[in-house]
C-alpha cells in the first residue's frame, strides 16, 4: 500500500501583498508586539522590580519556565519574524520598502545569531569556551540587553515603513489596496 504524503496549500503571496496585506501587517505586527512585550516585561522584572535575571522570564515565561530556555523557542520566533519580513515585503513601496527592507536585514543579522545559539546548544560546543551558548555580540552585551535592543532595531524601522506605507507620503508602485497613495 503506497503512502501518500498531502503537502501544505501553497500561500498565494500576491493575495497576501495585494487584498489581504492590511490584514496580514496587523496580524503580523501583533506577533511582533507580542514578543517585543515579553522582553520589555523582562527588563522591567530586572531594573524596575529588582528580581534576579533567573527569575526574571517576561509573562509567558513565569508559568512556562521553559520558554525562556528554549533555544529551540527562540529561534522559531527568529525564524517567524523573518519569513514575516520576507513574505509581506512585496506590498512595500518606495521609502516604506527602503525602511522594510532596513528592518529586513537587522532581522536576517539576528536570525543569524539564533541559529548560532541553537547549533552550540544542539552540539554542546559552545562559542569562546562559554558556559551557554553565546552569539557573537553576546561576547560584548549580556542576552537580556542584546535582544531587547535586537528587537528594537528590528521594531522602530517595521513600525516607520507601516507609517509611511499608510500615509499620504507613500510612494505609488505598491501592489495592495491599504497603502494611501498620491
Amino acid at each position: 500500500m503506497a503512502t501518500t504524503v498531502s503537502l501544505p496549500p501553497k500561500i498565494n503571496l500576491s493575495a497576501l501583498n495585494g487584498r489581504h496585506h492590511k490584514t496580514a501587517l496587523m496580524f503580523y505586527l501583533a506577533i511582533v508586539v507580542g514578543h517585543w512585550a515579553e522582553h520589555v516585561v523582562q527588563a522591567v522584572q530586572v531594573y524596575v522590580w529588582g528580581w534576579p535575571l533567573s527569575e526574571a522570564r517576561g509573562v509567558l515565561g513565569v508559568p512556562f519556565p521553559w520558554l525562556v530556555t528554549s533555544e529551540w523557542m527562540h529561534y522559531g520566533y527568529a525564524l517567524i519574524m523573518l519569513v514575516g519580513l520576507v513574505m509581506l515585503r512585496g506590498g512595500f513601496a518606495g521609502r516604506s520598502r527602503t525602511w522594510w527592507n532596513i528592518s529586513l536585514g537587522i532581522q536576517a543579522w539576528h536570525h543569524l545569531e539564533h541559529l548560532l545559539l541553537l547549533l552550540q546548544k544542539l552540539s554542546g560546543l559552545h562559542l569562546m569556551g562559554k558556559p551557554a551558548p553565546t552569539s557573537l555580540l553576546q561576547l560584548v552585551l549580556p542576552r537580556m540587553e542584546l535582544h531587547l535592543f535586537y528587537n528594537a532595531l528590528v521594531f522602530v524601522p517595521m513600525v516607520v515603513a507601516m507609517l509611511i506605507h499608510r500615509s499620504s507620503e507613500h510612494e505609488a508602485g505598491a501592489s495592495c489596496t491599504c497603502a494611501v497613495t498620491r
